[in-house]
């Protein structure tokens, strides 16, 4: 009889800003995540600085030690869940630095892999009237392109400087029970590809 155990669920925002609105966003979807069964690894980006991708500096010193220690983290996750900051309508250069290293082979570890089996949920928070649904697409493009499995219908939230309370929750009960929904969606798919997968054993 197989034990059932929890999806884990990496959790980060693509903005290195202290007071950011999508790390904020990010905080509290893991704290859904754990509110509805999975467990969740919450991870700042500012704590993983990375050179800008250069192949001439792979080539020449290989990955940077903070690029190996979040393959390691993706690999013992079965999910994403990434809040993704909109700059000019776009992903920020942070998040696709990110990816683009963390997507690197390290000799014969193909980093392409370690994406291949990742469902992922994304959201946004922007202070503009579409709650930068704009980078939202883009990064679905480019989890895609990696081979992640990005579920439908994200979510955006927009106006983000009045969008949470005094506690730091979303003020909104629609966008609370969205979030929700989402971080469900994601936990409850994981789960079942856990249950359909034998060989799964992370």
């Amino acid at each position: 009889m197989t034990t059932y155990t929890p999806p884990r669920i990496l959790v980060f925002a693509g903005s290195a800003r202290e007071n950011s609105f999508n790390k904020r966003l990010a905080h509290l979807a893991a704290e859904r995540v754990e509110h509805v069964g999975g467990l969740a690894t919450f991870i700042d980006l500012r704590d993983y600085p990375l050179p800008l991708y250069d192949g001439d500096l792979e080539n020449r010193e290989g990955l940077p030690a903070n690029v190996r220690s979040l393959q390691a983290l993706l690999a013992e996750h079965q999910g994403l869940l990434i809040a993704s900051p909109e700059y000019n309508g776009f992903i920020t250069p942070l998040m696709k630095n990110t990816l683009d290293w963390m997507s690197r082979s390290d000799g014969e570890n193909s980093g392409l892999a370690l994406f291949a089996d990742q469902v992922a949920a994304v959201i946004s928070a922007s202070p503009g009237a579409f709650g930068g649904m704009r980078s939202l697409a883009l990064l679905r493009q480019l989890l895609g392109n990696l081979g992640v499995t990005v579920l439908p219908n994200p979510l955006a939230i927009p106006r983000a400087a009045q969008a949470f309370d005094e506690a730091g929750e979303l003020a909104d009960e629609s966008q609370r029970e969205r979030l929700d929904a989402l971080c469900r969606r994601l936990v409850t798919t994981l789960a079942k590809l856990q249950a359909t997968d034998p060989g799964d054993d992370r």
